[in-house]
């Protein structure tokens, strides 16, 4: 890999996720010099939240962004609705004022939105195809950083704070060894995307299928994308199974997308396995180290409430490290951060395992239809 690199920041954000990227914006916009490592090499990666609700709307509105991600394509959802057997039984409007129940946003363009402002600023560098391995300790110059394989080149970037966005799985807060406790909900998911036919109209739906929750995004470009619970660790025998009986009843709850599931979704290679598990670590803040979205808090997929969650972390850390940097506050500072917005977010986990736990509950009492 030939000599060792070294590049220098105050702050080295690792993960360019919505999270890790508006925190590099927001910091390189203050003028605080951020390096923001990704570990792909692009930033086309799939990922699953991709729904904005009002907080993270918000959150893009008060950083300047919002604008540019409605003209590079959002579609607002019209409203959620209860189905059963291809009726609809109960529906949820947008709240007065509001003209969405939500907005399907593309994660490659709320990115490209991010990183193409953040690229205006002098103190923002991105560093693609970074794979970062471990913290780095300085010792002739008492600071820290880590360590990472850039482009093929070992490299320590130093620098005064560490931001761990680097998702469920992060390898800083490993490192750094952050207590993080499993948070169990009892099903995996299934996910799916298929082509919207003619006509569907932008809406979040939900069903029964199998005594199980089914949910369908209606995505940007024509697409919806298929949310269904299993029991937890149940594929491997599920897949023993009929296929043609468990798509059935998919086909059942939604009789107007038979066409588009038979064409898309033909065996179980066409699901995309999810093992749902969140988590929480019962702090966020070690020294000069910091969590952000889901290296601190992984969420659930009910609700969407990941990604908004993730952008609220960055506007207000932002503004943490900024006190800290800029006006002189002591490091211990950090924590205001965390004691923010911990108790908001152990209140939306918890407020998931409700909405999971009573899903059923919608389908106890029908309207006539």
């Amino acid at each position: 890999m030939g000599k060792l690199t070294i590049l220098e920041a105050d702050v080295c954000v690792v993960g360019a996720g919505p999270g890790g990227a508006l925190l590099s914006y927001l910091l390189s916009k203050a003028n605080i010099s951020t390096i923001l490592l990704e570990r792909h090499q692009d930033i086309n990666k799939e990922f699953r939240g991709e729904h904005l609700n009002e907080e993270g709307i918000a959150v893009l509105k008060k950083a300047g962004l919002f604008a540019a991600l409605e003209k590079m394509g959002i579609l607002p959802m019209k409203r959620v609705e209860y189905v059963d057997r291809g009726k609809v039984f109960k529906t949820i409007l947008p709240a007065e004022g509001i003209n969405h129940t939500g907005i399907h946003v593309p994660q490659n363009h709320l990115l490209k939105v991010i990183l193409n402002k953040a690229n205006t600023f002098p103190a923002f560098q991105l560093k693609m195809n970074a794979k970062v391995v471990d913290l780095a300790e300085d010792m002739e110059n008492g600071g820290n950083g880590v360590m990472a394989i850039i482009d093929d080149k070992k490299t320590i970037v130093r620098s005064r704070l560490i931001i761990a966005a680097d998702g469920r799985f992060s390898t800083i807060r490993k490192k750094a060894e952050f207590p993080v406790t499993p948070i169990r909900h009892g099903y995996d998911l299934l996910w799916a995307k298929i082509p919207a036919p003619l006509n569907w109209e932008p809406t979040v739906s939900m069903a029964l299928a199998n005594g199980s929750q089914l949910a369908l995004f209606t995505q940007y470009g024509q697409y919806i994308q298929i949310g269904w619970n299993i029991k937890e660790d149940s594929f491997p025998a599920l897949r023993k199974g009929s296929f043609q009986i468990f798509i059935n009843s998919l086909i059942e709850a939604f009789p107007e997308l038979e066409k588009s599931v038979s064409e898309h979704i033909q065996s179980w290679r066409d699901f995309v396995l999810l093992k749902v598990e969140s988590s929480k670590s019962s702090t966020w803040v070690k020294q000069n180290v910091v969590l952000l979205g889901d290296a601190a808090h992984t969420m659930s997929p009910t609700g969407a409430f990941g990604l908004n969650s993730s952008l609220k972390d960055a506007e207000v850390l932002a503004e943490v490290i900024a006190a800290v940097l800029l006006g002189k506050k002591p490091l211990s500072h950090l924590k205001e951060y965390e004691n923010i917005r911990k108790i908001s977010v152990e209140e939306i986990q918890s407020e998931q395992l409700k909405r999971e736990s009573s899903f059923k509950d919608h389908f106890t009492i029908k309207t006539d239809y």
